[in-house]
């Protein structure tokens, strides 16, 4: 195939995707639509320059009667490519919630299993930058920040797997213009014509705003900008948490008048980072729900967000999570909430928040120097209704709780 502008341009974002270093096999999420199509050819291409070894995988969300000739269309292209392609089926929505998110949430974590089981080092996705702009128009409806507004990462982590974006500064006309030059097809997805959806709707808009001169590129251009600023915020996070913050076996303790000094921003985004990491919540709450904890940490006063307790005293401000907030959550392994044990386990035992029984059983729980609040929501082991250990408490010889390897490092969510 003769190299053209646009296909040396293409080339060159997965060469600037994978400058600091090649993984030793990359996945392609490939739903059909042109841009992962695009996505998948550029990545064969790339791959075969730098021995890189390439598999394909296709989420079926179980929705859509047409997604099985889509995913046989993906098949079939990349069985002319030489590429290994599977096929990971989402099968346990119970029809309740935000079909939208759930699915989303789904496929990340359908992505993540299938890479483990495959041994992909990083999965592609083909995100491009008129999904920067609809994102962009979406989070503005909703009066994000500048984080909401920033450009979409290129690299992230989420459950456990890492995830990229070469193509974030490609159009979508561009990946077109491609995939016609080249002679291949894709798939037009009905409901990305659905107005039904905001993404549909924010596309729509989009269209509306060329008289001014705002098109995908300068909407992305912004968030590319509000990335930066983002970074320097993120710097003054980090440089702040380092001065004033402290992990307490799975609490963050922060000194209360160094946390709160000016500007505002900078401990809005600390306690923001701690509730999301100490909640285990994948996004951050509502601007308008941290006013309220704000305004309780200038009160001094205790308040809950997102299955955290806030509790600000005059030199310190403590976040933990809340009991009500696992009170119900049982396992039979080792493993809870964020916490995993390490001890004598058996069959028979179960793991559950040490709670009001369990703290009446400890004596001297106040010789552990937590919170009570604090204690009410740890790991504790039973074996029916007998309390085996409490490890944050100092009970049960032989027993240690650490933090999830994902959770260690509170200060990776400031920056």
């Amino acid at each position: 195939m003769p190299v053209t502008a646009t296909n040396a341009e293409l080339a060159a974002s997965l060469d600037l995707h994978f400058l600091h270093g090649a993984p030793r096999s990359v996945g392609v999420a490939v739903s059909g639509g042109s841009d992962s199509v695009a996505l998948l050819h550029l990545v064969v291409g790339w791959a075969q320059s730098n021995n890189v070894g390439v598999r394909a995988v296709t989420i079926d969300h179980g929705l859509r009667a047409e997604a099985r000739s889509e995913i046989e269309h993906v098949a079939g292209i990349c069985q002319s490519l030489g590429v290994p392609h599977d096929v990971a089926l989402w099968s346990d929505w119970d029809g309740s919630g935000n079909l939208q998110a759930m699915a989303r949430d789904a496929r990340y974590r359908l992505l993540a299993d299938w890479a483990a089981d495959h041994g992909v080092d990083q999965i592609v996705l083909g995100h491009t930058q008129n999904d920067q702009a609809e994102t962009f128009l979406m989070r503005l409806s909703r009066k994000a920040g500048v984080d909401g507004l920033a450009a979409m990462d290129s690299h992230f982590q989420r459950n456990g797997q890492n995830f990229g974006r070469p193509l974030l500064d490609v159009s979508r006309q561009t990946l077109r213009a491609y995939l016609s030059e080249i002679g291949e097809t894709w798939c037009e997805d009905a409901s990305n014509s659905d107005p039904r959806f905001s993404r549909v709707r924010a596309r729509e808009v989009l269209g509306h705003l060329a008289s001014l001169d705002i098109d995908a590129g300068a909407l992305a251009a912004v968030s590319n900008n509000l990335s930066m600023a983002r970074s320097a915020l993120e710097f003054y996070t980090d440089e702040r948490a380092r001065q004033c913050c402290t992990l307490d076996r799975g609490d963050i303790v922060f000194d209360r008048a160094t946390l709160m000094r000016p500007p505002f921003e900078i401990e809005n985004r600390l306690v923001t980072a701690a509730i999301k990491w100490v909640s285990g919540a994948p996004y951050a709450p509502r601007s308008e729900a941290m006013m309220g904890v704000a305004q309780a940490l200038m009160d001094q006063k205790t308040t809950t967000l997102s299955g955290c307790l806030v509790m600000a005293t005059g030199q310190t401000v403590r976040i933990m999570r809340e009991y009500k907030a696992v009170q119900d959550l049982v396992t039979v392994s080792p493993r809870w909430d964020r916490w995993a044990l390490t001890g004598p386990w058996h069959g028979g035992l179960q793991v559950r928040a040490l709670g009001k029984d369990g703290l009446r059983t400890l004596t001297d729980w106040r010789a552990a120097g937590l919170p009570r609040a604090s204690l009410l929501a740890s790991p504790s082991v039973w074996q029916d209704d007998t309390l085996i250990a409490a490890p944050l408490a100092a009970f049960g010889e032989g027993w240690t709780a650490s933090l999830l390897q994902e959770r260690a490092k509170f200060l990776s969510l400031t920056g």
